[in-house]
């Protein structure tokens, strides 16, 4: 039996909008994954601290609130201090292009804008983890 990817969405800062976030989580849940929202107004410790004792493969956040580079690369730095070096990170929301080569930068995977379909969140959390796991890149 292949063990399921284990996913945390979390929503970092101030933003108080979770609606997608949530929306999320339940696709990813109905996609196989299993699923864990730390909810609203997380600090990154908080969201790092669940990542590890949850023992999660990815680790997602939604923001909305424009502070995303000093999130991110909050949760990332860390999550690599915390040993989590593993952990697919992905950020969602509303974060504007000029921004994506700076958090690819910090270690992001995938950054998925408003509009992005489920089925491609889904293929790419499976080919990156697989990536991480050393099975090759083939999705």
């Amino acid at each position: 039996m292949e063990q399921r990817i284990r996913v945390l969405i979390g929503k970092p800062g101030l933003d108080g909008h979770d609606r997608g976030a949530k929306v999320i989580a339940y696709m990813l849940r109905d996609a196989g994954f299993e699923v864990i929202y730390t909810g609203l107004r997380q600090t990154p410790e908080a969201i790092v601290k669940a990542a590890l004792q949850e023992d999660v493969q990815v680790v997602g956040l939604s923001i909305l609130s424009g502070a995303h580079l000093g999130l991110v690369r909050s949760v990332a730095d860390k999550l690599k201090e915390g040993g989590g070096d593993d952990v697919v990170l992905f950020v969602g929301g509303v974060i504007p292009e000029e921004d994506f080569p700076a958090l690819k930068e910090m270690g992001v995977a995938e950054i998925f804008t408003s509009g992005t379909e489920i089925g491609q969140v889904v293929e790419s959390i499976k080919r990156h983890v697989k990536i991480r796991r050393g099975e090759g890149g083939a999705g």
